[in-house]
């Protein structure tokens, strides 16, 4: 028999005694286990593994988020949690929405508060995949807008105060990250929350003569350094008297103006630019000593407070355009 002839009789045994050893593996259990040919076990234990889901079938099908399910249907995003992402997202279990104020759910249910449902829902996203061990102390910027105050210490992670309870749960566009409590974004405006802190009666005073309410009451994103009333009193007597009259109306503007910068501009990101284009068209500089921030010297006395149409934060002087 010539060289040839014997090798392919060679293969065509080899694959014989395979197709053999397949054959008990699919027989018999326990003659696969005790075979020694290394092919027949390979072919016995491989199982493919099934591609994870999506974000919104993960959740769907693990059967304890039915009621973000059902936000999520309702606020018209399970498309965009389907699409291509990736995205992160901390997810509140149906025990979590049980701990809001009984009625709560069913209102945020309501076509009349879609926009507040949406605005709750992507509070809870964050662009990119973050798994738990590349989570840092800090705060993030999330889907909504806003931003979330992140925790890790100990092994453990906190969202707003929130417990992370489950961490990685991978999908194929993205990963969740199971949490105990819902958490919730500022509903108020930049003007509106500056009423309802009840420290900047004059700036709210100043706003409605320059006729200013409205448009920071806008979507924007705007970003205001805004001066207490303290602020304010530093002035001399007759300043904000005289910048109150009709015929200052225009001057009062360009000074309003100068303490507001277009875009949602957090004080780091604030810090590293150096200044800031004001709406009034002059640029203020942004400086920080000894982990003190100063907008044109005015002291930043607290910094990021959001606002569901921008961020503010707080100054302990007026600042004028130069």
């Amino acid at each position: 028999m010539d060289m040839g002839r014997k090798l392919l009789i060679g293969v065509v045994s080899s694959g014989l005694a395979v197709a053999s050893a397949a054959g008990q593996c699919s027989s018999s259990k326990s003659a696969c286990e005790s075979s020694s040919d290394g092919v027949a076990l390979v072919a016995a234990s491989y199982t493919p593994r099934a591609a994870p889901a999506d974000i919104v079938d993960t959740a769907v099908k693990a059967g304890s988020f039915n009621t973000l399910a059902a936000a999520l249907k309702a606020a018209g995003l399970v498309d965009a949690l389907k699409g291509a992402g990736p995205f992160t997202v901390f997810a509140p279990t149906d025990q979590a929405f049980a701990k809001l104020p009984a009625g709560t759910v069913e209102e945020l249910l309501k076509p009349e508060n879609k926009a507040r449902l949406v605005s709750i829902l992507k509070y809870h996203v964050v662009s990119g995949k973050v798994m738990s061990k590349d989570v840092r102390t800090g705060a993030v910027g999330t889907l909504d807008g806003q931003r979330i105050d992140i925790v890790a210490e100990g092994g453990k992670v906190k969202v707003d105060g929130a417990n992370v309870s489950k961490a990685d749960i991978d999908c194929s566009n993205g990963v969740i990250h199971v949490i105990d409590t819902v958490i919730l974004p500022s509903d108020k405006s930049i003007v509106q929350t500056a009423v309802s802190a009840g420290s900047f009666k004059t700036l709210a005073k100043l706003l409605a003569a320059a006729d200013l309410v409205s448009a920071l009451e806008g979507d924007g994103p705007f970003t205001v350094f805004a001066p207490t009333d303290e602020a304010f009193a530093k002035l001399p007597r007759e300043t904000v008297d005289s910048l109150l009259r009709p015929e200052n109306k225009e001057k009062l503007a360009g000074i309003l103006k100068y303490h507001v910068v277009s875009g949602r501009v957090y004080s780091g990101e604030a810090i590293k630019a150096g200044t800031a284009k004001s709406l009034q068209g002059s640029s203020p500089r942004i400086t920080s000593t000894g982990g003190t921030v100063s907008v044109d010297g005015a002291k930043v006395l607290t910094a990021d407070l959001d606002a569901t149409n921008g961020v503010i934060h707080v100054i302990d002087t007026v600042i004028m355009p130069k």
